[in-house]
Formats: C-alpha cells, structure tokens, sequence
C-alpha cells in the first residue's frame, strides 16, 4: 500500500477511535488507535491512545504511549501536558514538573494554556503559591476564558487572603 493511502486510512481510524472513546467504548478505541499505529505512526494516536488509557486509570500504559508520542514528534506539546497530568493524578507531584515545563515551551501545541494551568496545581499543591499564581496568570494571558484557570486562581486568592 502506498503511504498515502496508509496515512489516509490511519486518520480515518484514528478519527473513529476518537468517536468510540467519547462514548465510553475504550476497547474498542484502544483496538482502532493501534491499528491506526500500525499504518501510520502519529504523535497524535499515540497520545490519544495514551488520553484513553488515562480514562480508564492505566496511567502507566498511558505515560507510556506518551512518550512514543514524544518520539515520533518532540515538538507536539500534548504529550507533555498529558504525561505531567498523569503524574498529578497519582499524586506525583514534583516528578511533574519537567513534563510540564517541556510543554510550555513546545513548538506546537494548540492549547498551551493546559500546561501553565497544571504546573499552577502542582505549585499549589506544594504550598509555592506566588508561583502558582503566575502559573494561574500566564494560563489566563493565553486564554481569558479559560474558566478553570479564572476560578483556580481566584480560590488561591481566597486561599491567601
């Protein structure tokens, strides 16, 4: 098969997994992100492969198909944010840190607010609150109706006071 037609049928699949995902199905989710690997290896299925194992509380599988996400394109940002808020759910919080300052700073991420947000709870969460703050700030600076953000730094602000 031609490499167009692989990347083609890989993004059909990839955009029906997404489907199966939304409604609850994981199983079949994880079957369509992986034969959408098999045919053409993206950041993208692999960090929603990664999303959907998350969904399901397999945070190890999860970080680990972000990091073959991160293989295949260092450049795309979710990977990052999402091995960052794998690591806050299982409350590791420091090991978090890194993971989201690398998608801060990535070059392709459609939704950059997401990591400064994260690295705001992390900062919370370890009591340096004038850095979540910032945290909080930056994610609002990027996105002005990012809800989350609004009311995460006005709870640190009532938290302060």
């Amino acid at each position: 098969m031609s490499d167009d037609v692989n990347k083609q049928q890989a993004l059909m699949l990839v955009d029906r997994a997404r489907r199966h995902q939304m409604r609850g199905e994981f199983a079949d989710a994880i079957i369509l992100y992986e034969r959408s690997l098999a045919l053409w290896p993206t950041a993208e299925a692999h960090t929603f492969l990664g999303w959907t194992y998350s969904m399901m509380n397999r945070y190890d599988e999860a970080i680990k198909c972000c990091k073959n996400a991160i293989d295949v394109d260092p450049d795309f940002g979710n990977p990052y944010n999402d091995i960052g808020a794998y690591l806050i759910e299982l409350k590791r919080w420091e090991e978090a840190i890194p993971w989201l300052e690398k998608a801060t700073n990535a070059p392709r991420y459609e939704s950059p607010q997401f990591p400064h947000l994260n690295l705001g709870r992390v900062y919370e969460r370890l009591g340096q609150f004038k850095t979540a703050m910032a945290c909080y700030d930056k994610a609002i600076e990027i996105d002005p109706f990012y809800r989350v953000a609004v009311w995460a730094k006005f709870n640190l602000v009532g938290r302060m006071n």
